[in-house]
């Protein structure tokens, strides 16, 4: 609980208990009430965190003051003096170490009793206070200062121990919030050091910026290695403050565990990751909203891209290709939130799959000879469910010496062709000009003599002009979209081509989709994380105005088990007994696909794991 004294407009002041998070506002529903018309109804919100207590402002007209100084969107961690301003209120965050047991005051109470008590409050305060400075005073006496031994070994036992000759008193906080209060400590300290030596670090290369920090950083240590309490790890805490300073912070660590296939930030103190297709809390935190912000800046600045309060959101790749998503406030009212959704290291194929159990070799197979007969394919989907995964290993399927060109929001496609050229959609800049869509640049492919055309994901107007080109003469051509099954993904295209304005008739558009697209492979993620193509699916033609669709293979889900106990999807994967209507295309093309592939009898699959695969 948190200790809040509030002094009303006439003088009056009481004492009031809130909850660790707590708005301030006029509204009925808010922890701390306070009635006036110059305060908004979720004026400002109180919440600690491991680095202290820290003030947000909630966007009220008046605005919120710490010692009469307006605050932008955050402040804090909050000290013990600082009066907070709430239109004709001031209000003080005490401290919340040494509890005070006091009644909480009605808000329009005047009464001697309540008086009485604040009276109380105030004085235990004031010792908790008195008591504070004199311990303060015990930690930081010189060596020379020092009792004598027997009274000094008796005073040890009594505060713990010491290091090199100055005693310590034992921190009652968790290891990992001791650890996020010194890491903070010298990380700011860092800054402080940078900016005093006015260094141009914008002039630097990366390895001289790390081996600069990393020096200023030990520097750091040796002064303050007397005061650093024995529970912490000098060389991780060193680590720690250099990732976060010209890294990505905890990220690194999280980066480098291939365990992992997803990170989410959801605030700087707030970490979740994606282990074996389930989400947990991850133990490392941030320091605050500006380290969080640092890492954003250092991931889009070399891209080009940029990221502030006129443009809050944008997305970015890492090095390695992993997928970054970042959004900041005023639009994340909690603080900048940061997504990465990481790669496989190294490069996956189709036998992978078939070793995961995303998909049957015959499967696999078939998929293969399509690509290579120059088979227009659609990779549908949901979100996380593998369609980026699989898109890049069906395009590596692609015979070598054609002229491929990829487009994509952020580029994430990695294929190993000599010649490939990949294109990137461009946001607009800061006047709000500039911007290059994806069907711009779908546009533009055509006029670049291409073999293959790889569309990232349709998403909007580009699906009419995707459609075109497989229409004309660039057929094998390759691209996603976000549906639950092969249906919803044809009616989604045709929503899609309806969104370029065009004013087509339902009609053309499924003419345009029946001739141009050829197969359509569906991906599910369950909800045990296994991911896995759960059917590929021919377009036959059109009846009656409607497309008719005809599946070639499907898994068949038998429910949810396993021997180990882990809940996982229980199947396997058959063919239909449906011949693909081009097979006699496919074998004039000198492929050799058996009649019984089609036909096989249903076989039980491995009850294996999906967890590295992603998109």
């Amino acid at each position: 609980m948190l200790q809040i004294e509030i002094t009303d407009p006439d003088g009056t002041q009481r004492l009031l208990q809130a909850p660790d998070d707590c708005v301030i506002g006029k509204g009925r529903d808010n922890e701390i009430r306070l009635d006036s018309w110059r305060v908004g109804r979720e004026h400002a919100r109180l919440f600690r965190t491991p680095g202290g207590v820290l003030l947000e402002d909630m966007g009220a007209f008046g605005g919120v003051f710490v010692n009469e100084e307006r605050i932008d969107t955050q402040h804090g961690p909050l000290r013990g003096g600082d009066i907070i301003g709430v239109g004709p209120y001031r209000l003080r965050v005490l401290e919340h170490e040494q509890p005070v047991l006091v009644q909480a005051a009605a808000p329009n109470s005047r009464s001697s009793a309540a008086m009485h008590r604040n009276q109380q409050a105030t004085d235990a305060l004031n010792e908790s206070r008195a008591q504070a400075a004199r311990a303060q005073q015990e930690v930081q006496r010189t060596p020379a200062e020092e009792p004598a031994p027997a009274q000094g070994a008796a005073q040890g036992s009594a505060q713990g121990s010491t290091r090199e000759g100055y005693p310590m008193v034992l921190s009652a906080q968790p290891v990992k919030e001791l650890e996020f209060e010194w890491r903070k400590r010298i990380h700011n300290k860092l800054l402080d050091t940078i900016d005093l030596r006015r260094r141009d670090v914008s002039a630097m290369t990366d390895a001289q910026l790390r081996t600069e920090t990393a020096t200023l950083i030990a520097e750091i240590m040796r002064e303050i290695g007397n005061e650093l309490p024995r529970e912490l790890d000098p060389g991780v805490l060193s680590r720690q403050v250099l990732d976060e300073a010209i890294g990505l912070g905890p990220l690194e660590e999280l980066l480098g565990d291939d365990s992992i296939s997803e990170i989410m930030v959801n605030r700087y103190d707030q970490i979740y990751v994606e282990r074996n297709g389930r989400l947990q809390r991850h133990p490392l935190t941030f320091t605050g909203d500006r380290a969080v912000l640092g890492v954003i800046e250092r991931i889009v600045a070399p891209l080009g891209r940029r990221i502030d309060e006129s443009s809050p959101m944008v997305d970015a790749r890492l090095k390695d290709g992993s997928r970054v998503n970042a959004i900041i406030p005023p639009l994340a009212l909690k603080g900048p939130t940061l997504t990465v959704r990481k790669f496989a290291k190294r490069k996956l194929t189709a036998r992978d799959l078939v070793d995961f159990g995303a998909l049957s070799p015959e499967m696999a197979e078939f998929l293969q000879v399509c690509v290579e007969a120059r088979k227009n394919i659609i990779v549908s989907g949901g979100t996380g469910s593998g369609k980026t995964t699989l898109l890049n290993i069906l395009s590596n399927f692609i015979p070598a010496g054609e002229r491929i060109i990829t487009v994509e929001d952020a580029a994430e496609l990695q294929l190993h062709h000599d010649h490939l050229i990949s294109l990137e959609s461009r946001p607009a800049n800061v006047e709000g000009k500039g911007a290059v869509a994806i069907r711009d640049l779908v546009k533009n492919t055509l006029r670049m003599r291409p073999d293959r055309i790889v569309v990232g994901e349709c998403r909007g107007a580009e699906a009419l002009d995707m459609l075109q080109a497989m229409n004309t003469g660039h057929e094998g051509s390759l691209t996603t979209l976000h549906a639950n099954t092969p249906r919803d993904g044809l009616a989604r295209l045709e929503t899609m081509v309806l969104m370029a304005g065009m004013d087509l008739p339902l009609t053309a558009i499924r003419e345009q989709i029946t001739s141009a697209v050829d197969l359509v492979v569906q991906q599910t993620r369950f909800a045990c994380g296994s991911r896995k193509v759960t059917c590929i699916t021919e377009i036959t033609g059109m009846e009656s105005g409607k497309i008719q669709l005809q599946d070639v293979f499907r898994f068949v889900t038998k429910g949810y088990g396993g021997e180990r106990g882990d809940h996982k999807v229980q199947g396997y994967f058959t063919g239909c007994g449906m011949v693909p209507t081009f097979y006699e295309e496919l074998r004039s093309a000198g492929a050799e696909l058996e009649m019984n592939l089609f036909t096989q009898h249903p076989s039980e699959i491995p009850d294996v794991r999906l967890d590295e695969v992603r998109r």
